[in-house]
């Protein structure tokens, strides 16, 4: 039987649109046997494998305006612009209860994409092995600038888009025959290069870290070449890819519950609308 894995973007909370394309899926009861997650690809798949539907929406748009959750407030007292103490704690545990048992005891491989900050390279780690599979994801999702370093089994870990924005290849690379990639951004879209003001503050905030800085700063390159790979695949019919149909002006740090709700419909429409070409893919 052939295996299947879904794979993630990252892009903060532009994630929403993955969160609609990936609750139209469980709806349908479509489950794959791995998922690999980049950043908040890693936060949203986290409620696939515990099979909780609508957590992702709700976990955003319930808390995006709370200052527990979002803001420079944060960024002040816990160093990052995102409380994942808030997230990980009061909300995972009391206010939106993430099954934790499910996820554990689900069949499906999780793997959350963090990058080791000491060779710029990144680490997969999957639930099944890590010892804190939570602190990976916190490091999948902790942005440069805006969040500590995560340390994970003993590596200083950041952003996973630092490395890989979207891991197809290492779905490929462990044997997966059919691999769903959901993107947060509209086909064509590239990253501009890192501006010269902002490569100086890396480079000096990171001044230990040079292979980190070298990897932030190729960030756009390697999107570039990422995205041309996957049109190639696509082509071929070897992956099988959702994205966004125009461009998302929804920010990494959007506030606009409306633009947050519309951009979850599209995900969810444009899932909706490809889904018999997505199953006859899914089940060749």
């Amino acid at each position: 039987m052939k295996k299947r894995a879904i794979v993630l973007e990252g892009g903060s909370l532009r994630c929403m649109f993955s969160a609609g394309a990936l609750d139209l899926l469980q709806e349908e009861n479509i489950e794959p046997d791995g998922l690999f997650g980049v950043s908040a690809g890693a936060l949203s798949g986290v409620n696939v494998v515990s099979r909780q539907p609508g957590r992702t929406a709700k976990v955003n748009l319930d808390y995006v305006n709370d200052k527990r959750y979002l803001g420079l407030r944060n960024l002040l007292l816990h160093k990052s612009i995102f409380n994942f103490d808030f997230l990980f704690g009061e909300v995972c545990d009391t206010l939106i209860p993430l099954d934790r048992e499910t996820f554990h005891s689900s069949p499906c491989e999780f793997t959350a994409v963090a990058t080791n900050c000491l060779t710029g390279q990144p680490v997969y780690f999957e639930k099944s092995s890590c010892s804190d599979i939570y602190a990976a994801i916190r490091a999948s999702a902790s942005l440069p600038l805006l969040a500590p370093m995560v340390q994970v089994e003993g590596i200083p870990c950041l952003d996973g888009g630092v490395s890989v924005s979207i891991p197809y290849q290492k779905a490929i690379d462990e044997g997966y025959e059919k691999i769903l990639v959901i993107t947060t951004r509209e086909h064509g879209y590239r990253k501009q290069p890192v501006p010269r003001a902002a490569a100086k503050l890396y480079a000096r905030h990171y001044r230990n870290y040079p292979q980190l800085v070298r990897a932030i700063l190729n960030i756009p390159r390697r999107y570039t070449k990422e995205l041309n790979e996957i049109d190639r695949l696509e082509s071929e019919g070897r992956i099988f890819v959702l994205r966004p149909s125009k461009p998302v002006t929804v920010s990494r740090t959007e506030k606009d519950l409306a633009k947050l709700q519309a951009l979850y419909d599209e995900g969810k429409e444009t899932c909706r609308r490809q889904l018999e070409a997505f199953k006859a893919y899914w089940e060749g």
